[in-house]
């Protein structure tokens, strides 16, 4: 049995998702949950982008308290000093360079040869060493790489001080036999005078990532990375929450375990989600929506006779549990304030007033508050208003001519109250064009998702919208959540624009990733 790290890099490589921008709030919010999940070391971004990166791993490197944390860098020292820059206060600092080593990169990408490749990993690996003891390195590629180049690659790494070497699938090619017995290979044939550990980096491409890097455990891989909900470019990264539950479930067959706390999995799959303005499909192994329903008429017989029969993994151990202290309008402070403990939510002695106040108006309109109600009431507090303005209040009437008419208030930077009157041919439209002429930018509306947080009718309602900057073609995402669908609506296209307005202001940098360099 071999304890297995967990490397996060939903803050770096899930944000390269089209459309995901975190803002440093949601960032460090999100951080304190990997945290209270159990991951070792958090990849917190990639310094060298943009000064909104540096700010967001330098918030990231201060607010931990157990976790490592990490940056990417490529093999530029201007990166590494940029990552030292950020994360050396951090109580577990780490760094991640790379460059790139398959054949088509060498010569299309990077024009280098083979020589020049191994003379960039040595001198900038022993460069880095500099500055932090723990060191990763990456071989950009690494499944399309030939097998004998990748050996000389890792080698001159680990020659020159890498203490981890990660072995990413860049563009999701490799199977899992093919990666496993890169692992095998490696391990046997690497030497070295200090430890080293091996760990995937797996992208989902041909659906096989998670696969891929249970593969790579179970040939010894001593760290994973991945992405919490498997998010990522292209078609995402490994769900770290897949891999958590099935070496949990299988530990008899890959004789690993983790340190990963499997009860916060729901909550830390949710924030995500909400966060990044992506919904969890409802048939998501472990956190969707039906993971734990049977429609089968044999499925429930079973179940409701022993669940063991078609449920191999338990509600309770991701997380999933019913109220143990229902709310509702007479509820205390003192019992909402307890109620919040029970959740473990990450809230300021300053904030439980307006937290309380938010819970009175929605226990008027909602006759029992459940728990994914008070997650959602704090977790929406956190993704309001982040740049100073915001959605205060609506109201809608229809027209003679079948129009809608919407007056939205705002609150804008100077904290005043501004009223903004537009026309639709629905609810909607009008309000989203109040929310543009509020904002006097070129937007385009890509979808409009609504998701209820709860069942029933009263229940509170998550809408996720994907917009595009027309005049940058960025696409950005961002959600809302209210007891009224508009309203949840405004206040997700209020924070979307502002990801617009941000851009257009030079406050976000552009993303790079492996494919830039």
């Amino acid at each position: 049995m071999h304890q297995v790290e967990f490397l996060d890099t939903t803050l770096r490589d899930g944000e390269q998702t089209p459309g995901v921008n975190f803002s440093i709030k949601e960032k460090v919010a999100i951080a304190k949950q990997l945290e209270k999940w159990g991951i070792s070391t958090i990849e917190a971004g990639f310094p060298a982008a943009s000064p909104d990166s540096f700010e967001a791993v330098k918030q990231i490197s201060a607010a931990m308290t157990k976790t490592a944390v990490s940056g990417l860098a490529r093999c530029v020292k201007a990166d590494i000093d940029a990552c030292y820059e950020a994360i050396k206060d951090a109580k577990f600092p780490q760094i991640h360079v790379f460059v790139a080593s398959s054949p088509i990169h060498r010569e299309f990408k990077l024009k280098k040869s083979k020589e020049e490749i191994l003379d960039i990993i040595t001198e900038h690996v022993t460069y880095a060493r500099q500055f932090f003891d723990i060191v990763e390195f990456s071989p950009e590629d690494a499944t399309r790489t030939e097998l004998d180049f990748l050996l000389q690659v890792v080698q001159t790494a680990v020659d020159a001080g890498a203490t981890y070497i990660n072995i990413p699938d860049t563009v999701g090619f490799t199977t899992p036999e093919e990666y496993g017995y890169i692992f095998k290979y490696l391990i046997e044939h690497v030497t070295s005078d200090h430890q080293v550990i091996f760990s995937p980096h797996c992208h989902n491409d041909l659906g096989m990532a998670v696969a891929n890097t249970l593969a790579a455990i179970k040939n010894g891989a001593g760290r994973v990375e991945g992405t919490i909900n498997g998010i990522g470019e292209r078609a995402g990264n490994a769900a770290l929450e897949e891999v958590a539950v099935a070496l949990n479930i299988r530990e008899d067959y890959y004789q690993a375990s983790s340190a990963i706390v499997l009860k916060e999995t729901i909550n830390t799959s949710e924030m995500v989600s909400r966060f990044s303005g992506i919904p969890i499909p409802k048939n998501k192994a472990v956190v969707g929506g039906n993971a734990f329903s049977h429609e089968s008429g044999i499925h429930q017989d079973g179940v409701l006779k022993n669940p063991l029969t078609y449920e191999i993994i338990t509600p309770e151990l991701v997380g999933v549990k019913k109220n143990s202290l229902p709310l509702g309008k007479l509820s205390g402070r003192h019992a909402f304030v307890e109620k919040l403990k029970e959740l473990q939510l990450d809230f300021e002695e300053k904030e439980i007033a307006v937290l309380f106040a938010k819970f009175k108006k929605l226990a008027d309109k909602k006759q029992d508050i459940t728990d994914a109600d008070i997650v959602a009431l704090v977790d929406g507090n956190e993704i309001e208003n982040p740049e100073g303005f915001h959605f205060n209040d609506l109201k809608v009437t229809s027209n003679d001519d079948d129009t809608v008419t919407a007056i939205v208030n705002m609150i804008n930077e100077e904290a005043e109250s501004v009223d903004v009157i537009a026309n639709g041919k629905g609810s909607v439209e009008a309000v989203f064009n109040a929310v543009d002429k509020f904002f006097n930018q070129t937007v385009k509306l890509l979808s409009y998702n609504i998701d209820a947080v709860t069942g029933g009718i009263d229940a509170q309602a998550r809408v996720s919208v994907s917009v595009e900057n027309v005049d940058t073609g960025t696409i950005f995402n961002a959600s809302g959540i209210d007891f009224d669908v508009l309203k949840a609506g405004a206040i997700a296209y209020v924070n979307a624009n502002t990801f617009v307005q941000k851009e257009n202001a030079g406050e976000i940098g552009r993303k790079i990733s492996y494919r830039d360099i």
